[in-house]
């Protein structure tokens, strides 16, 4: 006999249930988000801790009439079962599968595409305003962790949505973490809201009071709810959301599905912002994520039964977290700044050795970078250590608060360039280009772990101004026996007198060597041209290139201002007249592995090798020796 979970079509099929079946279908969602990341990978403790919510959202709410705004969206697992996904909930993350992040495209129960944080508030005000002035009906809700609060927009959406005079219903996911635990003012302000649960029924026995008192009593109510004054304070025990406009209850237990059903029923009918503070645990139902959250966040495939994962073993990150406190050893001036990411970034050591040294900033990267120039300014030596695709928030900044500045700041921008299975909200394609534009701003790009650490120590001590090194998720690939990095700006490969060149960096490096050496099979003499330093680019790499006939330049970054154009521009400044070829990113990557990933964008070796080979064919075929094809 099929479970429940399986007839479940849509949000309308849960308004029959009982409470019991109710709750035996959270427990189903719960093994079947269990079974499906332990054979996908993906986000696991945040989506067991938001089965119950999730329930009793749908339950009481008409989607997608009504629209769920999911912050972040790696939580939304469950929602993506409840909304006719369920049989294909098993394709999650993989190749033409469902996206690991709600997404707009792919179901109109998903009214908001997101994968970064702090967003929900904004995007869900801006439906209700939209709905508005559209003049139809139905509900909002924003769904927002309390690490998502650490991030500023999520304050300016507060700050804006408080002056909505009509329903609109805020929903904090409280656990205590994001990814790292939380850290600031407001995780401690939350950690007092949670042991002070009394506040509700003091604040709704004043009212009583104040209601009963004959001739004064409603207006001194009246004026008590809207005051800023001192008695206010006393009497309600006033919250920062009331402060900023928003009605305020709770904290509710977040696994009561009961409870909660009853709570989102009676806000439904609350003309004014609304922000229910509900408990949950993260990775609840599963005893390794229970006991080890932030281990469980994101993860590989993994053991069932011993919660072991399939992880590869240490990369690139780990690889910089080791170089950084050896560097940090010898200079009581570095500094190491997360946000919210010491695991990821491979700063964990890091903070354990050098506490005082040590910032979590909390989801906030325009405040990390800021805060990163205010170190520098104040003769410190700081390190961002931060996922590409989460630098782009901090553009602002990286231009006002460090280039302008002409401070000493480096970036160690993790996950650069194709991330794989968590798809176009992630993909750290953009950075290489965004670095272009800002003035001063050298960055470098290393393709193995050695000359990760040769290339911090330059981005470190190797003139002023902003520095940045970028690294790929995951570690490092197929390298020469006979290939040895000379530390310079540059370096060549293969036959120096051969009249194709290829030009890349990073990890592309890799998979140009293979086709090297595929080519060479086929009696086709290629050199390469390996940039280790990307921005400025060394003029005598321009030089060893235009000695070509044809250069072909491949780039896991985005195509428009990317270093391939560049290069193509310093070329044509050279002289060059031979045939330039520019294979890079032109849009949006969706999910998959990286290796799919890099084969369907023709930036692995068989790419290359097939276009190499049909450009010089079809074009100078008799000219350069090429076989018959």
């Amino acid at each position: 006999m099929s479970g429940l979970l399986d007839r479940i079509k849509s949000p309308g099929d849960l308004k029959g249930l009982s409470s019991e079946q109710l709750k035996r279908l959270c427990s189903e969602i719960r093994t079947r988000i269990i079974r499906t990341v332990s054979t996908n990978g993906g986000h696991l403790a945040s989506n067991l801790g938001v089965v119950e919510l999730t329930v009793a959202l749908h339950r009481v709410f008409s989607s997608p009439d009504d629209r769920i705004v999911w912050d972040v969206g790696h939580q939304s697992y469950t929602h993506k079962m409840l909304t006719g996904r369920a049989d294909r909930i098993s394709t999650i993350r993989t190749k033409g599968g469902l996206s690991g992040f709600p997404n707009r495209r792919e179901s109109p129960y998903d009214p908001f595409t997101c994968g970064h944080s702090s967003t929900s508030i904004s995007a869900a005000l801006g439906l209700a305003k939209a709905r508005d002035l559209a003049g139809k009906v139905g509900y909002v809700v924003a769904v927002i962790g309390d690490g998502a609060l650490t991030g500023g927009l999520a304050y300016e959406g507060l700050n804006n949505a408080g002056r909505y005079r009509k329903n609109f219903i805020v929903v904090l996911n409280d656990n205590k973490m994001s990814i790292s635990r939380n850290v600031g003012s407001m995780a401690r302000y939350l950690a007092k809201l949670r042991t002070e649960p009394s506040y509700l029924r003091i604040k709704g026995n004043v009212e009583k009071i104040l209601d009963r008192l004959p001739g004064i009593g409603r207006p001194m109510h009246h004026v008590l709810t809207r005051s800023k004054t001192v008695l206010k304070q006393i009497l309600y025990n006033s919250t920062i959301f009331e402060d900023m406009g928003f009605y305020y209850y709770g904290p509710f237990d977040g696994h009561n599905v009961d409870k909660l059903i009853e709570v989102f029923t009676n806000v439904k009918s609350i003309d004014h912002p609304v922000l229910l503070h509900v408990l949950t645990q993260k990775g609840r139902g599963y005893s390794f994520a229970e006991q080890n959250p932030g281990a469980f966040h994101g993860v590989p495939r993994f053991n069932i039964r011993t919660g072991k994962s399939a992880s590869s073993g240490p990369g690139f990150s780990a690889a910089f977290g080791r170089a950084l406190c050896d560097f940090a050893e010898e200079d009581g001036r570095i500094c190491g700044v997360t946000a919210a990411m010491q695991s990821g970034t491979g700063l964990t050591e890091f903070a354990a050795r050098f506490p005082k040294r040590f910032f979590d900033t909390g989801i906030a990267e325009e405040h990390a970078v800021t805060f990163c120039g205010g170190l520098a300014a104040g003769g410190m030596l700081p390190v961002f250590a931060v996922y590409s695709s989460f630098l782009q928030r901090g553009y602002d900044q990286l231009i006002h608060d460090v280039a302008i500045q002409r401070v000493k700041a480096v970036l160690a921008v993790d996950r650069a360039g194709v991330v794989g299975e968590d798809g176009q909200t992630h993909q750290g394609i953009f950075d290489a280009a965004y670095f272009n534009t800002i003035p001063g701003a050298t960055v470098y790009s290393p393709s193995y772990y050695d000359e990760l650490r040769s290339c911090l120590r330059l981005a470190l001590y190797d003139g002023p101004g902003l520095a940045a090194v970028r690294y790929p998720r995951g570690g490092q690939l197929f390298r020469p026996y006979d290939f040895q990095p000379s530390g310079r700006p540059y370096d060549r490969y293969g036959e120096p007198d051969a009249k194709i060149t290829v030009v890349t960096y990073g990890r592309l490096f890799s998979f140009a060597c293979l086709a090297l050496s595929r080519l060479k099979e086929r009696n086709v003499k290629i050199s390469i041209v390996k940039l280790n330093r990307i921005r400025p680019v060394d003029r005598s790499a321009v030089r060893a290139a235009a000695e070509a006939e044809h250069v072909f330049f491949f780039e896991e970054g985005i195509a428009r201002g990317g270093v391939g154009e560049h290069f193509a521009y310093l070329l044509s400044q050279s002289g060059f007249r031979g045939k330039y070829r520019l294979r890079a990113v032109t849009g949006f990557v969706a999910h998959a592995t990286m290796a799919e990933t890099l084969a369907s964008l023709g930036l692995d070796d068989s790419g290359m090798v097939n276009m190499i080979l049909t450009e010089c064919a079809s074009n100078e075929e008799k000219k350069i020796g090429l076989p018959d094809l």
